[in-house]
């Protein structure tokens, strides 16, 4: 194992291209790194040692616990809630009674509006002199309304919470007791009537935290995928005419984008050891902080040949974006529904897209805990 630790996350340079140290880091099976808080905890590299860890029990996600490594100096209330078991069986009782009413057909059933609303902010992006930021006037809009919808939030308050845990928290405390007194057909509703014989139904402060994991994760990691992945195929003119040529293959896309450009540092999937475990040869000991590095595995040369290249038609699209095992991301189903319509619209309606600033000239977030770009400045 390398002596001395990597800073993680890694920066994203300009042009949504991946870190320079994923062409490299799957040489270990796992490898030390220090983390914003100042811990250290072991990165996990390859794709099959990383899918095996997100199934095995001894990678806990509760970390709190003495000793355990922290993501950051200040607690995230969202990745880290006390009152919230993130492990099984209790874990599993929760998602049973989420799956209920955060079903695939609900999701699916989204399609019609998810479409109507890309296609009137495409109308209203391109009524605009350009140029545009892409980011706020497209992706933000379009992934926010939709989750709002689906939750049930409406419009007026929409931007009450954005940017903003605090307001979030307190809102959504707001809207579930009013949906208790007045239910409608939205998600929140259908949860508070969720039941089950066996698993009972969701504690007050369970739905709560679920509402507003949804609510936050529901519309800025989707955004952030969604302008970058548009930064990708816009600097790939090849990748970017087939898709007009035939926005049949716009599904593969996505999930190709996503291969290329997690929606997120993995930064957030940090575990706990709970005894010791064994990944490559390497014995991770109990105690320790674990991170199954999502966007190492999507670069895994033994899994994508010549990963380094986005290609939509490439035939392995078994990336590990939104995890596996007992954690795999609930909203994923949405989260590609939204995609693929998002970029239809675009490849559909605004043929002459184009950055209107040298790739070079993009930049990331500084938080460690954000991947996107600030902004995506384009023209038509």
């Amino acid at each position: 194992m390398t002596s001395s630790p990597l800073r993680f996350p890694f920066s994203w340079p300009a042009t949504a291209e991946p870190p320079e140290e994923l062409a490299t880091l799957r040489e270990e099976p796992v490898v030390r790194a220090t983390l914003p808080s100042g811990d250290e905890a072991f990165l996990v590299t390859r794709y099959e040692d990383i899918r095996r860890v997100l199934s095995d029990p001894r990678v806990s996600r509760n970390r709190d616990r003495p000793g355990a490594a922290r993501m950051t100096v200040q607690k995230t209330k969202v990745f880290q809630n006390p009152k919230i078991d993130r492990d099984p069986p209790e874990h599993t009782r929760m998602r049973r009674l989420m799956a209920k009413a955060f079903t695939a057909t609900r999701v699916e059933g989204l399609r019609p509006h998810v479409r109507q609303v890309a296609d009137d902010l495409v109308t209203d992006l391109i009524k605009r002199e350009p140029p545009a930021d892409l980011h706020e006037a497209y992706a933000v809009p379009l992934t926010l309304q939709v989750i709002c919808g689906l939750l049930g939030v409406p419009p007026e308050d929409q931007a009450r919470f954005r940017g903003s845990l605090g307001e979030a928290w307190q809102y959504m405390g707001e809207l579930i007791e009013a949906k208790r007194h007045e239910p409608g057909d939205d998600l929140i509703s259908a949860l508070i009537g969720v039941h089950d014989e066996n698993d009972g139904r969701l504690s007050a402060h369970e739905l709560h935290v679920w509402c507003v994991i949804l609510l936050l994760a529901g519309f800025e990691t989707t955004a952030s995928q969604l302008g970058s992945s548009v930064v990708l195929l816009l600097t790939r003119p090849e990748q970017l005419g087939l898709l007009r040529e035939d926005p049949s293959l716009i599904p593969e896309a996505v999930e190709e984008l996503l291969r290329c450009q997690i929606a997120g540092h993995s930064l957030s999937m940090l575990r706990y050891v709970t005894d010791d475990i064994e990944v490559g040869g390497v014995t991770i000991p109990r105690g320790s902080g674990l991170i199954p590095v999502l966007e190492s595995a999507g670069f895994d040369e033994s899994v994508f040949p010549d990963p380094m290249r986005l290609d939509i038609t490439r035939e392995n699209k078994q990336h590990l974006v939104f995890s596996a095992g007992p954690h795999f991301c609930m909203g994923a189903a949405l989260a590609r529904l939204e995609l693929q319509v998002a970029l239809d619209a675009l490849i559909r309606r605004v043929p002459t897209l184009r950055l209107a600033v040298p790739p070079s000239a993009l930049r990331h977030h500084d938080s460690p805990l954000d991947l996107g770009l600030r902004e995506v400045p384009v023209a038509w």
